[in-house]
C-alpha cells in the first residue's frame, strides 16, 4: 500500500485552520480599520485574498484526489468543489467585488465544514 505524501488529518486540519484564518481576516480587519487605519490597507489587499484562495485550492485539491470514493466521501468532494468555486469567484471576478466578503465567508465556512465532515468520517472508521 502506498503511503500518502501528506496525511489526510494534516490536510483537513490545515484546511480548517486556513478557513478560520480567512474568516478572521474578512470579519475583523474591517472593524480594526476603523480604529487602526493601517489595518484597512491589509483588509483591501486583493493579493492577500487571492493568496488565501490559492492556498485553499492547493490543500483541497490534494484532499479531493486522496479521498477514496467511499460512501459519504463523495459529499466531501461535491461540497468542497462548490466552496472552492465560490471562493475563486469572490477573489478573482471583479464583477463580484461588492459581494466579496459575503461570498468569501460563505465559501470559507462551507470549505471548513466539508473538511470537518471528512475528518470526522475518517475518525469513525
Amino acid at each position: 500500500m502506498r503511503r500518502a505524501a501528506i496525511s489526510p488529518n494534516a490536510l483537513d486540519i490545515s484546511a480548517v485552520a486556513l478557513s478560520g484564518l480567512c474568516l478572521v481576516h474578512c470579519l475583523s480587519l474591517p472593524l480594526l480599520s476603523v480604529v487602526l487605519p493601517m489595518a484597512g490597507v491589509f483588509g483591501e489587499a486583493e493579493w492577500l485574498h487571492q493568496l488565501f484562495v490559492l492556498a485553499a485550492l492547493f490543500i483541497t485539491t490534494i484532499a479531493i484526489v486522496q479521498t477514496r470514493p467511499v460512501e459519504g466521501q463523495r459529499a466531501f468532494s461535491v461540497i468542497a468543489t462548490i466552496a472552492l468555486v465560490i471562493l475563486l469567484s469572490a477573489a478573482f471576478l471583479e464583477a463580484l467585488h461588492d459581494f466579496e466578503t459575503i461570498l468569501t465567508v460563505a465559501g470559507a465556512s462551507l470549505l471548513a465544514i466539508a473538511h470537518g465532515l471528512r475528518w470526522r468520517r475518517r475518525a469513525k472508521n
